[in-house]
C-alpha cells in the first residue's frame, strides 16, 4: 500500500529531476531534489512504497536515466499513468521502477489516496475509495527485470 502523489499531463524529465542537479553523483542526494519544481514538499514527504499517479505522457523530454532513478531512490514503488514517453518507459524498466498504464486509474485516483498494486495481475486497488482498476500485467521477462532491480541485476543473474 502506498500514498498517492498526483500530477497532471506531460510531466517531463526536467520536472522529475531538474538539470541543475545532474552533476550530483550520489543517488540519495540527487533524490532529495526529485519533483521539487512541481512539488516542493515531495522529496521531504515521500515514503518508501508511495505511488505517483499522473496524466498522459509522463516522463517526456530528455532521455536522462536520472528521472526514473531518482523516483526509485526516493522510495516510489510505482508510477501509474495513461501513457509514458517511450524513453522514460524503457529507462524505468532498465532501472527496475515499475510503471503501469491505466487511463481509468489515472483519472479516478486522487492525491493522498491509499493504493495497492498487484504487478502480477495488473490489479490496482484504491483502498480509500474502495475501487478497482486494471492495467496490463507485466510479461514474465519484465517481472524478472523488475525483481532483479533492473537490467544490470538481471544480466548479473538476479532473481
Amino acid at each position: 500500500m502506498g500514498k498517492v502523489y498526483k500530477y497532471g499531463d506531460n510531466v517531463d524529465t526536467d520536472v522529475i529531476i531538474p538539470a541543475r542537479y545532474l552533476n550530483i553523483a550520489d543517488p540519495a542526494e540527487l533524490a532529495a531534489h526529485a519533483m521539487e519544481d512541481i512539488d516542493a514538499d515531495f522529496a521531504k514527504t515521500v515514503k518508501k512504497g508511495d505511488i505517483i499517479v499522473a496524466g498522459k505522457n509522463f516522463g517526456s523530454g530528455s532521455s536522462r536515466e536520472h528521472a526514473p532513478l531518482v523516483l526509485k531512490q526516493a522510495g516510489v514503488k510505482a508510477v501509474i499513468a495513461p501513457s509514458f514517453a517511450r524513453i522514460f518507459y524503457r529507462n524505468a524498466f532498465n532501472i527496475g521502477l515499475p510503471i503501469l498504464e491505466s487511463e481509468e486509474a489515472a483519472a479516478k485516483i486522487s492525491a493522498g489516496d491509499d493504493v495497492t498494486v498487484n504487478f502480477k495481475t495488473g490489479a490496482i486497488t484504491n483502498n480509500t475509495k474502495k475501487e478497482k482498476y486494471k492495467a496490463e500485467p507485466f510479461p514474465e521477462f519484465m517481472s524478472k527485470l523488475i525483481s532483479s532491480g533492473g537490467l544490470v541485476g538481471y544480466v548479473k543473474g538476479g532473481k
